[in-house]
């Protein structure tokens, strides 16, 4: 499989390890965390060609992964180039990185554009063409980025530039580009940044947690010293979202209640393109709510999990797949929901709508396009959605606004049937009254699923959207979901630590002289050591406390050791 054994190991640049750069590919390694090339062997097939930097370590599991999904299914090679992308499962357990992350990027971004912590997102850039100096008449070869970042504008313009050259001018090539990654800035939520790379400027801003949900994407900025001019992305991660639901736009109700219940579904598509821009336009029509599914843009039938998504012994795991292969149509009949989309055919009017049918007719190779489902959506279709997205065809309104219509819809339809569970989830949260210095923090009150369903009636998804349905059947099983479970989990921890830093700051006000007063050097010590327990929690969790706060909290500490004995002294001041 891997052509590096032949290859021998290659030095490091003695430049990466600069003090601007901890750790030898530190900052490439904030953006990327190996490049790799695919070819085809006659021999061995799809074949690892390179991995760059040279020592970066890929399981042979993950090599296997990354070959076998680099290259279109044969179904769907055609001449040219092709730009797709994958999502795998890191085998070996975790690795050490040379990008020294202090967890401040996931707490900074949205919690939709998190680095992964147990998947890798590869973008690729495949290009075919008919080459009479191969032995098969063709030149095939794959660039791809591997990331644990989901940007995939930015990666995929970025192989847009690279990859033509890299195929023109090989590996020196790659290597200065790779160099030039190194010098990047890390991506830091909130700020905009100017990434070079091969004599262009590419500007981009990295999302924050703290952006109002639908506000405008990167505004040009700190041009005037940049020359040749940037090329701006507007986001790094946001696709075409109209161009990529259009033959389902009729159906884009339905499609964001699947996505939110975490409904296994399939997408068949004639192209990896297709099928990997359909998967994650899917997977982010929830947002600002993340999804916390498993899902796979493309997928093949040699992947590891082939035989645990094919069985029928089972129910079909939470996942969204896409898939090219007619083969699946007969391996994957037994799931619930089946999307096939053709190929886009643009033209003045509405694109042609696939149907929804029933699953029974899912039988042939040739399927139609179509949703292959029993699925019956809990809400109604909003009719004016449509209405509007056709005058903008009509009016030949560019794409990027009809997605933003689009975008907007889906916000706006989320927002509103996750406001009554924040609500609600901030109701659990004790009076801050009922925080005192010296007890522990009360405990958030447990969620009820009945109270919840109660506050509805004076407070649900009424209030902020037009759409009628059943809002509590849409409810009821979305509990069921592995959305729910993820959502919650986080707001509780959220909540937790809020508790704790309300604690922290209790503790700063109280009088602590007076305390100590009538207390045993028992009561004592164990104060200490509990204060020291929470001020090592505040800064190891990140609590959202202000570092006077915590500075008190160390003045404390002192001023009650100070108070005891000497011999305690020394013992509690050198533990």
């Amino acid at each position: 499989m891997d052509a590096l054994s032949r290859a021998g190991p290659r030095p490091r640049r003695a430049a990466a390890a600069s003090a601007a750069s901890p750790l030898p590919w530190g900052r490439f390694a904030a953006w990327i965390d190996c490049v790799c090339v695919v070819t085809f062997d006659l021999e061995l097939g799809q074949a690892m060609e390179l991995v760059y930097p040279h020592d970066f370590r890929l399981t042979e599991k993950e090599k296997t992964s990354i070959c076998y999904l680099s290259f279109p299914d044969s179904y769907s090679g055609g001449l040219g180039d092709t730009q797709f992308s994958f999502r795998l499962r890191q085998a070996g357990g975790s690795r050490s990185s040379p990008f020294q992350d202090d967890g401040r990027y996931n707490r900074e971004a949205p919690l939709t554009l998190q680095r992964e912590a147990a998947h890798y997102f590869g973008y690729v850039y495949f290009r075919q063409v008919k080459d009479s100096s191969m032995r098969r008449g063709y030149f095939q070869k794959s660039l791809v980025l591997v990331s644990r970042l989901p940007y995939v504008n930015l990666f995929q313009c970025l192989l847009q530039l690279i990859a033509p050259e890299y195929f023109d001018k090989l590996e020196p090539c790659l290597e200065a580009v790779c160099n030039e990654i190194d010098q990047w800035p890390p991506p830091v939520p909130g700020q905009t940044l100017n990434l070079p790379v091969m004599g262009v400027v590419i500007q981009v801003r990295i999302p924050s947690r703290v952006d109002k949900p639908g506000s405008s994407p990167v505004k040009q900025c700190n041009q005037e010293n940049l020359c040749p001019a940037p090329l701006v992305l507007p986001s790094v991660h946001e696709l075409d979202l109209f161009r990529c639901f259009q033959p389902v736009l009729i159906h884009i109700q339905m499609l964001w209640e699947l996505m939110l219940l975490g409904e296994p579904m399939v997408v068949m598509a004639p192209s990896p393109t297709m099928s990997s821009e359909m998967v994650l336009a899917l997977t982010s029509c929830l947002a600002p709510l993340r999804y916390c599914c498993d899902f796979r843009p493309y997928f093949t039938i040699h992947d590891s999990e082939f035989k645990e998504y094919t069985t029928r012994t089972q129910a079909p795991p939470n996942i969204v797949v896409g898939v090219t292969n007619p083969f699946f149509i007969k391996t994957l009949q037994h799931w619930p929901h089946i999307l096939r989309v053709g190929e886009l055919r643009m033209s003045g009017d509405l694109p042609k709508q696939v149907k929804v049918k029933k699953l029974a007719k899912l039988k042939t190779l040739d399927t139609k396009p179509g949703i292959y489902t029993s699925y019956k959506t809990f809400l109604h279709k909003d009719k004016t959605l449509i209405k509007r997205l056709l005058k903008g065809i009509q009016r030949k309104r560019p794409s990027e606004v009809q997605s933003a219509l689009l975008r907007r819809h889906l916000l706006e339809l989320t927002q509103s049937f996750i406001i009554p569970l924040e609500h609600y989830m901030a109701s659990l949260m004790p009076l801050q009254r009922a925080i005192t210095p010296w007890k522990n923090p009360p405990q958030i009150r447990p969620f009820c699923q009945e109270d919840f369903m109660k506050s509805l009636e004076h407070a649900g998804p009424q209030l902020t959207c037009v759409l009628k349905g059943d809002w509590l059947g849409l409810y009821r099983r979305f509990f069921k979901s592995p959305n729910f479970d993820g959502w919650f989990r986080q707001r509780h921890r959220e909540m937790t630590q809020k508790l704790e830093a309300l604690h922290l700051e209790a503790i700063c006000e109280a009088d602590i002289v007076a305390w100590m007063k009538d207390k045993s050097e028992v009561e004592i010590v164990d104060l200490v050591l509990k204060l020291r327990e929470k001020l090592v929690r505040a800064r190891c969790q990140h609590l959202p406390v202000k570092e006077e706060t915590l500075q008190r909290v160390s003045l404390y500490i002192d001023t009650v050791i100070g108070s005891l004995p000497e011999d305690l002294q020394t013992v509690l001041r050198h533990p």
